[in-house]
């Protein structure tokens, strides 16, 4: 007896849609500091890094843990699929955003380095990075490159990069979230625009209503990790 293929339904695609966002979930936290080169950070970088990586590993697994809910409550038919549908499309778009896989949008801060003498070294890059990742940034561009969980930020007798990819002066930096709180994180006495000029550089903070981040990541593929489950 020939058996017809398995019909595709709303609860299948919810199904692959979870899965995926698992996934994405799953690989960014093991590539967390896959990429950085430990050994040539000083202690207290090391202790940001350490700091930073406990932060979004806890954010990552309390998402896993919302979207194991959202699977397990279409398990059991409570709610609709259209609700629970467009709830896993929700999250998967948050963690494409973490993840960088897919742009992002919203009020933020564009910092702009002039920096002629080539005075900013890769060290105040990262530092930019740490404050507005401390002050809630929810995507960062830098040039042209995506930052994510995983980035690291080279140094190559003053050619800057972001995971290999180089940028030009002056830096533009982008970065989505609270924009007032970013750019206050920015301006602090002792921060980065201070640290800037002190360098023979200077730093401008723009406040915008909107900021587009556009530039995407793309995973190093996982050869031994998958999700479970």
């Amino acid at each position: 007896m020939r058996l017809g293929r398995p019909r595709a339904t709303r609860a299948n695609l919810l199904g692959a849609v979870l899965a995926i966002a698992l996934g994405v979930a799953i690989a960014t936290q093991v590539q967390l500091t896959n990429e950085r080169d430990l050994g040539q950070l000083s202690q207290s970088d090391l202790v940001r890094v350490l700091d930073d990586v406990s932060v979004r590993g806890a954010r990552l697994d309390a998402q896993v843990r919302e979207l194991e809910a959202t699977r397990d409550r279409l398990r059991s038919g409570v709610g609709t699929s259209a609700e629970a549908l467009a709830q896993a499309q929700r999250r998967a778009d948050t963690l494409g955003i973490l993840a960088g896989t897919i742009g992002a949008k919203g009020p933020g801060i564009t910092l702009t380095i002039s920096d002629p003498q080539r005075t900013v070294t890769g060290p105040v890059i990262l530092d930019v990075i740490q404050e507005l990742r401390d002050a809630g940034a929810e995507a960062i561009q830098v040039g042209g490159v995506r930052v994510v969980a995983s980035s690291y930020v080279g140094d190559d007798g003053g050619d800057l990069s972001i995971d290999g990819t180089a940028f030009t002066r002056p830096v533009t930096v982008l970065a989505v979230g609270d924009s007032n709180t970013l750019a206050s994180a920015m301006t602090i006495p002792g921060g980065i625009v201070e640290t800037v000029r002190q360098k023979g550089a200077s730093a401008t903070v723009v406040e915008r209503p909107e900021v587009e981040v556009t530039a995407l990541h793309v995973p190093t593929p996982l050869t031994h990790a998958r999700p479970t489950g």
